[in-house]
């Protein structure tokens, strides 16, 4: 397989960004999904963007972003709630594959978020392991409202923010790696309808003001 150099993690998120245009257009060029990207990925991978989103069924990212196999290393749980596997495996996408990107994506209409808004205000927790999750959610609740945010975006937005935030404060490995200026993490804000992807929270990006919408 053909060496190829790293990306910024600019250049990543252009690179995503651009894919979630064409999405949202309806003009997908569906890039490297064809038999001689299979053959050429099947001896290893090398991924530009570590992708830890929502498992929810709409928010397939290959799809929304417009790329093919071996483009994207995806973590997904529902609520894009972070436990100890969820850390690993985003450390091996940005340490041993050396993804230059990490991106926390959320959506509207969560069903974790909505399910941690109506505990929030006194209703039933759900039962099992699902009310992990939602307690995991819940602090992003309650912090907007505290911070007068209690609108449906303004909860998802704190929501990734506290997620990318999250993730740094408890990687060691990523944060030295964003301080070195190897890797961004950053938060992108899915619309459903539409389908395009904002650009929420930034950690470790060059020239963020680039990529807002």
């Amino acid at each position: 397989m053909t060496e190829t150099l790293t990306p910024t993690p600019d250049d990543a998120l252009k690179t995503l960004l651009a894919g979630n245009q064409r999405f949202v257009a309806g003009s997908p060029e569906h890039p490297n999904q064809d038999a001689a990207r299979r053959a050429a990925t099947a001896p290893g991978q090398s991924p530009f963007a570590v992708l830890f989103g929502c498992s929810d069924s709409r928010l397939a990212a290959e799809i929304i972003f417009d790329r093919g196999l071996g483009d994207l290393f995806v973590v997904r749980t529902a609520g894009h709630v972070v436990g100890s596997e969820v850390l690993g495996s985003i450390e091996y996408g940005a340490s041993v594959l050396d993804c230059p990107l990490v991106v926390v994506l959320g959506h509207d209409s969560c069903g974790a978020i909505a399910a941690a808004k109506e505990a929030a205000d006194g209703g039933r927790a759900p039962a099992g392991f699902v009310r992990d999750v939602v307690e995991r959610v819940t602090p992003s609740v309650l912090a907007a409202r505290a911070a007068g945010r209690g609108q449906d975006e303004e909860i998802l937005h704190e929501h990734i923010r506290h997620t990318a935030d999250l993730l740094l404060d408890r990687s060691r490995v990523l944060a030295e790696k964003v301080a070195a200026g190897r890797l961004a993490v950053v938060g992108l804000s899915y619309r459903l309808a539409d389908g395009s992807a904002q650009l929420v929270a930034s950690h470790g990006l060059s020239e963020p003001a680039a990529f807002a919408r």
